[in-house]
């Protein structure tokens, strides 16, 4: 529910430790007897995370926000189920929060550390809000293999689009705005 999307930031699984290779083969741990490393310890809590929001009924994806220097500035779980809200996915409740509350230069310099690779409302959502980095536990592969045969993704529903239509009326409102 809170997973899609694989870009650039899967580069960023490669930091954490173990190359790409070995985390789609289950390697849970660094290589060697190395301590964690900072965004390992921060997956560890977002995953955490994820743990108390399947304890409350929600789907288990967590995450966390950290600014430059370390800090953990909030903190959020998937409440989809428990709030009645579609979008109560703990990514896109950080991102809103931060476009709210944080300067874009402080936003720029943001981590968001999450159990499970953003869906694509989220990643949205994180990209106009310009966090400046991703990290992430699962990637929506790993989610996929996890998942029961069939199994259908409700961001994955069949809808139909008609469109387009009205052009010219449609089209007045915008006149001029993305100059």
């Amino acid at each position: 529910m809170s997973c899609a999307r694989p870009s650039a930031r899967s580069r960023v699984s490669e930091r954490l430790g173990a190359t790409r290779g070995a985390a789609d083969q289950g390697h849970d741990e660094p290589a060697g007897d190395s301590a964690p490393s900072p965004d390992e310890r921060y997956l560890l809590q977002a995953i955490a995370l994820a743990a108390r929001a399947r304890r409350a009924g929600d789907p288990p994806f967590g995450s966390l926000l950290v600014d430059a220097g370390g800090v953990v500035l909030r903190r959020a779980r998937n409440t989809v189920v428990t709030s009645g809200d579609i979008t109560a996915h703990p990514e896109l409740k950080l991102a809103r929060w931060a476009a709210r509350a944080l300067s874009l230069q402080t936003r720029r310099g943001l981590t968001l550390h999450t159990s499970c690779e953003p869906c694509p409302m989220c990643a949205n959502a994180i990209a106009r809000a310009e966090i400046g980095r991703v990290s992430f536990a699962l990637s929506t592969a790993q989610l996929a293999l996890l998942k029961p045969p069939g199994y259908i993704n409700a961001d994955a529903a069949a809808v139909v689009y008609d469109g387009p239509a009205l052009h010219a009326a449609a089209a007045a409102p915008l006149e001029g705005y993305y100059r």
